[in-house]
């Protein structure tokens, strides 16, 4: 039967060639989905980041500029706040963290 196919070389041929389509399809195309998924997961963080960052400087200039109790022996109570609101956004992303980590492990 494998003379009709060219020989056992023919059959050697086609189970490499098959071999190599079912690796590829396999690793090289996921891997490149993996690196899309990344590649929008860093720049949200980044997006992210820059925006918590902007917010909690906000925070703090704010108050500095619009409420005059915060001046004199009170002047360190807008970075309290700025610290204030650095915690409540790393608790949301922790928050964010553990819900998405349940919903994947149910799944």
């Amino acid at each position: 039967m494998s003379n009709q196919n060219g020989g056992i070389k023919g059959d050697f041929d086609e189970v490499v060639s098959t071999l190599r389509a079912y690796v590829k399809q396999e690793t090289v195309e996921p891997l490149k989905g993996l690196g899309r998924y990344l590649a929008f997961g860093l720049a949200g963080t980044t997006i992210f980041g820059i925006g918590g960052l902007f917010l909690v400087l906000a925070t703090v200039r704010i108050l500095q500029t619009t409420i005059n109790t915060f001046q004199g022996n009170l002047s360190f109570l807008p970075y309290l706040c700025g610290l204030a609101t650095c915690a409540v956004l790393i608790y949301l992303v922790v928050l964010a963290l553990r819900r998405d980590g349940k919903r994947h492990s149910n799944g």
